[in-house]
């Protein structure tokens, strides 16, 4: 089922969402390398963010939206996809976190966040459709994970700015999301939410129902409303008990039919990790902090083994990576910033088209360059995510060591 993302508005089980069925490219580990100062990821992150806009971002006479790749391939839609183009939006509002120059992108977040409403179609089934609805498009099906992953978005923003415009847009994707719920009790382990918004859907999968109770626990730190609660420990409950096959090692989905999909993603360690920590920080619960750490220690331990990071698309290490982070907040750990340094300096040293500051990977968007691959505004969103980060995240372990 890994295969181009240029068909997720037409075929929806080919690929759609954030859900991928794949293995991952395999591909030689990364080298080890020094320690990066912040202000060298802050650059980085200033050059990828630049070839992003240079190379992808259609700009304002195209609707602020941005192309799927670079060159335009055959068969790529007018415009982006939900899923890249939430990945660029996230890209921008990651970089108004760089120390000293930060502000200079609040006003590119802030249009990237209005932007996103053209995916949005109401009804009596809202959500953010895969592709854009008319007039700029033909529509697509709503991908629950999609929907759960913007409102993330408009969470980060709002923490950032305080427009509370932000957090009423994430709080209305929790019942976009809520119908996903699958309650039918004669299924194998009973729970879980749907992929997709069809009844041809099969799926009830990891990365739905952990980033859906991710966006809940999130909102019932602001919000303090206990339907919030109650669903993130729901669905956070039936990804621990259903899901899990090892610490912090999430199986991929469990079809209806009784059967799973055991690949292992670095987003669903990540998500659940994030949940975790949100529901620690938002109830004082210490076993969800326990939960959390089990698991950020166990998926270390793995992730970190041989080639496996740098096998993972990149935009699910950008995940993974800031669930670490925001768990060591919490409980400062140096594994886990070592470990996404690591990572990303390998792949700005591996990954890189120098003359262009793109970045190019396998068709599975991990493993090694491939110089025949079209650069991808979800790949080049995924690094400025990574590097932004990274700048952040040093600068303020300097400033508090």
């Amino acid at each position: 089922m890994l295969r181009s993302l240029l068909t997720r508005a037409t075929v929806p089980v080919v690929c759609a969402g954030l859900l991928w069925t794949a293995a991952p490219a395999q591909a030689e580990p990364a080298a080890r390398v020094r320690p990066v100062p912040s202000d060298t990821w802050a650059d980085r992150a200033t050059d990828a963010y630049r070839a992003l806009q240079h190379h992808l971002y259609e700009g304002p006479d195209h609707h602020g939206l941005y192309l799927e790749h670079t060159p335009r391939q055959a068969g790529d839609p007018a415009h982006s996809y939900l899923w890249p183009f939430r990945e660029a939006a996230q890209a921008a509002v990651d970089m108004q976190e760089l120390p000293r120059t930060g502000a200079a992108y609040r006003r590119d977040a802030a249009e990237r966040l209005e932007t996103a409403e053209h995916y949005f179609t109401p009804g009596d089934r809202p959500g953010y459709e895969s592709y854009l609805p008319a007039p700029l498009g033909t529509g697509g099906d709503v991908y629950y994970d999609d929907n759960a992953v913007v409102a993330l978005t408009q969470l980060d923003q709002y923490e950032a700015t305080g427009d509370p415009r932000l957090l009423e847009r994430a709080e209305q994707v929790v019942p976009v999301v809520s119908r996903a719920w699958d309650d039918d009790t004669a299924k194998a382990c009973p729970g879980g939410m749907d992929w997709y918004d069809s009844p041809g859907n099969t799926i009830r999968a990891t990365n739905v129902t952990a980033l859906s109770a991710q966006l809940a626990a999130r909102l019932y730190e602001h919000t303090r409303d206990p339907g919030h609660l109650a669903k993130a420990r729901q669905w956070y409950g039936w990804v621990y008990d259903c899901m899990r096959k090892a610490p912090g090692l999430y199986v991929n989905d469990r079809n209806d039919d009784g059967g799973t999909n055991e690949t292992l993603w670095t987003y669903n360690s990540g998500a659940m990790i994030g949940t975790a920590t949100a529901l620690y920080r938002g109830t004082g619960d210490a076993g969800y902090l326990d939960k959390a750490l089990d698991d950020a220690r166990g998926s270390l331990a793995y992730w970190t083994g041989g080639s496996r990071l740098h096998d993972q698309p990149a935009v699910f290490n950008a995940f993974y990576f800031k669930d670490l982070l925001d768990l060591d907040a919490v409980r400062p750990d140096p594994a886990y910033l070592r470990a996404m340094s690591t990572y990303a300096d390998g792949t700005y040293a591996s990954n890189r088209d120098d003359s262009t500051g793109l970045f190019r990977f396998q068709p599975s968007n991990g493993g090694d360059y491939d110089p025949a691959a079209p650069a991808a505004t979800l790949n080049q969103s995924a690094m400025v995510q990574i590097f932004a980060t990274l700048a952040d995240g040093t600068h303020e372990r300097r400033r508090h060591s």
